[in-house]
């Protein structure tokens, strides 16, 4: 199946179902995914004015700032999740995302994917009972989604690569 097109009624019940699991740690997922993020993938603290000058990512465990950070990317993982059955809802939160990281941040679209790739692993880490190969194939999958969608806006947007 062509990862673009939409998800199957199956996949958005798979997604929230095992949603519904991780979504009570979800922002303890969220502050060990952007740990992960920054110790695999460290460029990408730049993008982070308030975590540029971290060292070390261990450090920021636990601090108000990672735990905001934290709860912003899960709350719009979570509206998105929740609305899976209403595409309109997902649109417009993958086009208020794009627009703000390219316009505002300019973050390079490809972090997206490198950070739902992070986010996977983490979920598969810290809930192996949930993350079966059905479940990992749906969320695959709306990854997948949700990648196009956001580089949709980047290029709808106009955004051009800054160098950093």
């Amino acid at each position: 199946m062509d990862q673009s097109s939409p998800l199957t009624d199956k996949e958005k019940k798979v997604i929230q179902g095992s949603w519904a699991k991780i979504y009570p740690k979800s922002d303890d997922v969220g502050m060990t995914s952007i740990i992960s993020l920054f110790t695999k993938y460290p460029q990408t603290k730049q993008y982070f004015s308030q975590f540029k000058q971290i060292q070390n990512p261990e450090e920021l465990k636990g601090t108000a700032p990672l735990r905001k950070q934290a709860h912003t990317i899960m709350t719009a993982l979570n509206k998105m999740v929740e609305n899976l059955g209403n595409s309109d809802v997902v649109a417009s939160e993958m086009n208020a995302l794009g627009k703000s990281h390219a316009q505002a941040h300019k973050v390079d679209p490809m972090y997206f994917k490198i950070m739902s790739g992070v986010i996977m692993e983490v979920l598969g880490e810290e809930f192996p009972e949930a993350m079966t190969p059905d479940v990992v194939a749906a969320w695959t999958r709306f990854w997948a989604m949700f990648c196009s969608g956001v580089t949709a806006v980047y290029d709808k947007v106009g955004w051009t690569k800054v160098a950093a």
